[in-house]
């Protein structure tokens, strides 16, 4: 089977690839685009984006939203957070914080696909803290400044690997391929 991946991040592409590659999954690329809604969750986002994708006779796709969801700021940004880093950025994020002792957050991802006219939701989620300013080259986006919990050093400090297993997409990547796994062998009673 074929599954299209709908993004522009290639390291998305390959996490991926590399998680559903043991289920005989090929996973091919697309960076058609969606209008993403305004919404109060990333399933709505989703949700809405698959819908669009559909209706333009898109099939056996997946896509994922993700978002940095910052305690004391009510969540912000949420499932703003790529429009936050593209204009308040890091260092924004870090001035709203200033002063606060609440730094606690959390980093969400849903993932959404559509196989077979069938949808799939999934979700995954990584608990943290906002770091004092940002450190480490690995990564993207808020990588730099979260800190996930039981560790010392930021999302953007630890290898890739590291990162896939204990992140909130590589948990909601980990969470389709079962999923998938379990609709697979269903499919083979």
């Amino acid at each position: 089977m074929r599954l299209t991946l709908i993004t522009s991040n290639k390291g998305k592409l390959a996490e991926f690839r590399s998680a559903l590659a043991p289920l005989g999954l090929e996973v091919l690329h697309s960076d058609e685009e969606c209008d993403e809604i305004q919404a109060d969750t990333l399933e709505e986002v989703v949700r809405s984006c698959l819908a669009q994708l559909k209706e333009r006779g898109l099939v056996n796709m997946v896509i994922d939203d993700s978002g940095l969801f910052v305690h004391a700021l009510g969540g912000f940004p949420g499932v703003y957070s790529a429009y936050a880093l593209r204009t308040i950025g890091m260092d924004g994020v870090l001035r709203l914080l200033e002063g606060r002792e609440d730094r606690s957050a959390h980093f969400e991802c849903c993932i959404g696909a559509s196989i077979d006219g069938e949808d799939i939701i999934v979700h995954g989620r990584c608990e943290g803290t906002i770091a004092k300013r940002p450190s480490g080259h690995e990564g993207f986006g808020f990588d730099p400044i979260f800190v996930p919990s039981g560790f010392e050093r930021t999302f953007a400090e630890i290898s890739i690997t590291e990162k896939n297993g204990i992140s909130h997409r590589g948990r909601a990547v980990q969470a389709f391929a079962e999923e998938l796994r379990g609709r697979l062998n269903e499919a083979h009673r």
